[in-house]
């Protein structure tokens, strides 16, 4: 770690904040011989903000980079465990979070004085206009810009570094005051106009941080946009009075006149964080740091965290001894993706308190667990390990009696119950011949049947012989089709306690294709039938191109779709979904760049809603009302001028209209030129919003992959049933096998649910779990080993 960079002498770190003057004394202490200079334009003693907060991972990693300055840091820090929400009337509070809280002010200090003990050159009162000719003036080998939020350096290369800053939707001031809390503190206030939040923490003996945020048109309609600071601090405090114990609010940016002080968060994120800029005739690197690179918004966290384990990163890159470039390539490259993962649980964590109005119908209970959980990065057994006498009393809160793991609880959707939340997508098996189900996708559906989860789905079946994907696609449009579904439904019922749920829906412009392990999404090489599609828009430029659907072609495919609903009803399916998403026939209605109709069902959304609706409401009159139905969506196009998330709220709200039960809320596939944002669980933010603004039910899908998953998904209230298909290919026992992992936990699932192969299936699990215990050294209990 203390190896010499070749050709490193002179290091110049344009901004004085927690990035620049941590990377400054890190660099000084692996590496002496170097010269580094730190210029900032305040003085040492001015700063704006008042305490920053770090976890205690965050410490670990102060402590390993420098162990001498996170002592002396640490001994400045207040520590907490426990967060504290106070909503409607009520408060709730959970511990083991271990936060610790600093005053920025004190820590530049610290960082300053331990620069200045290790020969750090630090230069205040200069305001940087001219990077380069800085550069020139000490002769840097490299540049540090961590010149933060507003960084001109980085407006300067904005060809090359390419930021793109997104304003998020809420209004926030940092106050503080001298009221001290032994909690992070969330507090929330509704108003005639909306609701208010504060985030409040102490981070020293006699000081707290407290945030009042609140989205912009909520600021606007009570005049905050107009007050100046007195009276907004006034109208702020006699909101929050209650947590205040009679302590005033404080500002510490007099400075700033009228509403300057309420902003809204600029969201950062560069496409590169290095630059080369010539120095003397030579090429010196400019590398961004800090938030000058990127930021996440401050209900994750700190910015401050982020910067100075940007320092940390590059300056154990330097200990490599290698050149300078090839540290700059692998810093940039490791930590760009290390922030981004931050940034995207940012993004979810900002945009909850954007929209706490989408959560306040939830009891206190639900809306903690939904509140601590936001970010997805936080997990239902993260916060047993954190608190597990609160989680053990939310899911017997949650459960309504003895506690289970959210994913085990039982469902009642009109007269059906499923035993668990758990079903296994439609996954196409391209394995029917004539659109007649074979011997396998009676042992794939039954197999999985047998493995836990609550409800199986049947793949995308066809109502008509042209409405299939491919030849190897499933119909049930004939009496033999119907015979052979029947004999699956058969298996269900008799030899499983699950369900089983058929999808009916058509292909459109995504028909004719060849089977999946073939060449996904292409042409059949002969045989190709006719296509029917909103538009005679071709999927794909190797596609065929559809027909557009003419009135009297939706009266015979409205009546087919009907026609197959009342066979499913005979095969004795539990629960219909309708396929409205990905691209096929009613998703081509249904997005705006696969509609380019210019009657009634084209144009606006209400339009492109009329067809998929007329069929949806056909086939609910024909399906038996004490059955669940459902429709799949894509929630978003991840196409520039396609529907998006604001759009399927609309849809859901018209299908909840219509007679829908849930919504399966998935994602894309509508276009080819779709550039969906992965990540895990990363369609349920549509689930979660689309339940918590519409009022129905969901089906989460995406990226889901484990149980900790499906338990924060379902304690949260994000969606109401979680639908798995990758990890029940691979193993269809998945839920008995995920129950099973759930260590040192007896999890007992209730017996009106167990039938004698389940109970057989729960043993085998019980085997695994104890063979698992022995073998990290655990003694059994008695009766364990009989």
């Amino acid at each position: 770690m203390n190896s010499s960079t070749p050709n490193l002498h002179r290091v110049l770190c344009i901004g004085g904040g927690p990035a620049g003057l941590y990377f400054a004394l890190l660099m000084k202490a692996r590496q002496p011989a170097l010269d580094i200079t730190v210029v900032e334009r305040n003085r040492p003693f001015d700063t704006f903000g008042w305490g920053v907060v770090l976890s205690d991972q965050t410490l670990d990693n102060l402590a390993a980079a420098d162990p001498e300055t996170a002592k002396l840091i640490g001994g400045e820090f207040h520590h907490w465990d426990d967060i504290q929400v106070f909503f409607k009337g009520r408060q709730v509070r959970s511990g083991g979070h271990g936060f610790c809280g600093i005053g920025r002010k004190r820590l530049l200090n610290i960082l300053q004085e331990r620069c200045l003990a290790l020969g750090v050159k630090l230069v205040f009162e200069t305001d940087v206009t001219d990077d380069q000719a800085l550069a020139a003036q000490y002769d840097a080998d490299l540049v540090i810009a961590s010149d933060g939020l507003n960084s001109r350096i980085r407006q300067r290369y904005a060809d090359v570094f390419e930021p793109d800053i997104d304003l998020r939707e809420c209004r926030f001031v940092w106050l503080g005051t001298h009221q001290t809390f032994d909690a992070f503190t969330f507090a929330f206030e509704e108003t005639e106009h909306g609701w208010f939040q504060a985030h409040a923490y102490q981070f020293d003996n006699d000081t707290s941080t407290f945030i009042v945020e609140t989205p912009e048109e909520v600021w606007k309609a009570h005049g905050l946009d107009k007050m100046e600071q007195p009276e907004a601090i006034a109208f702020c405090e006699k909101m929050f009075a209650k947590y205040l114990g009679g302590h005033k609010l404080i500002s510490n940016a007099s400075h700033l006149r009228g509403s300057a002080n309420w902003i809204r968060f600029p969201r950062v994120i560069c496409k590169h964080w290095t630059h080369r800029i010539k120095v003397k005739g030579r090429d010196v690197p400019v590398v961004l740091m800090g938030d000058a690179a990127h930021t996440a918004h401050f209900s994750i966290g700190s910015g401050t965290k982020l910067a100075l384990e940007d320092a940390i990163d590059l300056a154990n890159e330097f200990g490599s001894g290698h050149a300078i470039d090839e540290v700059l390539t692998a810093y940039e490259a490791r930590r760009s993706v290390e922030v981004l993962k931050i940034q995207n649980a940012a993004r979810n964590s900002t945009e909850w308190f954007e929209n706490v109005d989408r959560y306040t119908g939830m009891e206190i209970e639900q809306f903690a667990y939904s509140l601590l959980t936001r970010s997805q990065r936080i997990s239902h057994e993260n916060l047993r390990l954190r608190d597990p006498q609160w989680l053990g009393g939310y899911e017997q809160w949650l459960a309504g009696g003895k506690p289970l793991p959210p994913m085990l609880m039982p469902l009642t959707v009109r007269g059906l119950t499923l035993k668990n939340r758990i079903v296994v997508s439609p996954m196409a098996t391209y394995s029917a011949v004539d659109g007649v189900p074979q011997d396998f996708l009676l042992v794939h559906l039954g197999a999985r049947a047998l493995g836990g989860a609550g409800m199986v789905f049947v793949e995308m079946t066809s109502p008509t012989p042209e409405g299939r994907i491919t030849p190897g696609c499933t119909g049930l449009y004939n009496d033999a089709q119907q015979a052979a579904f029947k004999r699956i439904v058969d298996f269900v019922h008799t030899q499983s306690t699950a369900r089983i749920a058929m999808q009916l829906g058509h292909s459109g412009p995504k028909g004719s294709t060849q089977l999946g392990w073939e060449a996904t999404d292409e042409p059949l090489p002969q045989g190709n039938w006719p296509l029917l599609a909103a538009s005679a828009l071709p999927y794909g430029e190797q596609n065929q191109m559809p027909a557009q659907m003419t009135r009297a072609d939706m009266d015979l495919m409205r009546d087919q779709f009907v026609a197959s609903t009342r066979r499913a009803a005979e095969a004795g399916f539990d629960w219909l979904e309708l396929h409205c998403a990905h691209g096929y026939l009613l998703s081509s209605f249904l997005s705006p760049l696969t509609n380019l109709r210019t009657d009634e069902y084209g144009g606006s959304l209400e339009n492109r809603l009329r067809y998929p609706l007329e069929v949806f409401r056909a086939m609910r009159a024909a399906w038996p009302q004490e059955r669940p139905m459902s429709v799949r969506i894509s929630a978003h196009d991840w196409a520039p001028g396609g529907n998006t998330a604001d759009d399927a709220v609309e849809m859901a709200r018209a299908f909840k209209e219509a007679g829908a039960d849930f919504i399966d809320v998935s994602s894309g596939q509508t276009t080819r030129g779709a550039r969906p944002v992965y990540g895990r669980m990363y369609q349920t933010p549509f689930a979660d919003r689309i339940r918590n603004e519409v009022g129905i039910s969901t089906i989460a899908v995406g990226a889901i992959t484990d149980a900790d998953q499906a338990n924060s998904i379902i304690a949260a209230g994000r969606a109401d049933l979680c639908a798995l298909a990758r990890p029940h290919l691979a193993d269809p026992a998945w839920t008995l096998h995920e129950t099973a992992k759930l260590q040192n936990r007896d999890v007992d699932w209730p017996k009106q649910y167990l039938s004698g192969r389940d109970q057989m299936y729960r043993e085998i699990a019980k085997q695994q779990q104890l063979a698992a215990a022995v073998a990290a050294g655990q003694r059994p209990a008695a009766e364990e080993t009989h």
